[in-house]
């Protein structure tokens, strides 16, 4: 017997046949993460081949100002590098970074609608990363591009920036046995 992951597979076949797996990159955030290390390489400098003897106090705001940002840049881009969707049976999980963190698991029972939209920006949301907007919902915005939109049960939106969005919609819509309806307008 032959395998044909192309055809659609009916309910009873193994659990692991029924998931929908989407990813989504930014390399420009790459770029901002060097720049934190080298924030953070200048202040392990300054504290290694500096002087001490004169002046602690500025150089101390000097080496601890260059740490924290480098370490905040760093961080704080690296977690949004990527990020990967997962839809099963039960569940949507956005994994955002390297690490999976921030994690968001939404049951499908909570969802009552998802929409494909076409163009969302960073701009539109505020920035990168997981944004919170009270007119508009939650977002992960990794890159401008397309995306899937959830519609929850108790009125809220959540977004997410995600290659091949449309085939996400049309799976999420094929497990919850929504009605196809036309694109969302952009977030």
């Amino acid at each position: 017997m032959r395998d044909h992951p192309r055809e659609p597979r009916h309910a009873g076949a193994e659990p692991d046949s029924d998931v929908w797996v989407g990813r989504a990159t930014n390399r420009v955030q790459w770029v901002l993460a060097a720049a934190g290390a080298a924030c953070l390489a200048l202040g392990v400098q300054l504290a290694v081949t500096s002087d001490w003897a004169t002046g602690r106090a500025p150089l101390l705001m000097s080496v601890i100002g260059c740490v924290a940002v480098g370490l905040l840049m760093l961080f704080g881009t690296l977690a949004f590098v990527n990020v990967a969707v997962r839809v099963d049976g039960d569940a949507l999980e956005v994994r955002c970074g390297h690490m999976g963190l921030p994690r968001r698991r939404i049951l499908l029972t909570h969802v009552v609608g998802a929409e494909f939209a076409p163009r969302v920006t960073p701009r539109q949301w505020g920035g990168w990363g997981y944004r919170w907007r009270p007119e508009q919902g939650t977002a992960v915005v990794v890159r401008r591009g397309e995306g899937l939109v959830l519609r929850l049960g108790d009125g809220r939106t959540f977004t997410i920036t995600v290659d091949d969005a449309e085939a996400g919609v049309r799976f999420i819509r094929e497990r919850l046995r929504l009605p196809r309806t036309g694109a969302a307008t952009g977030g």
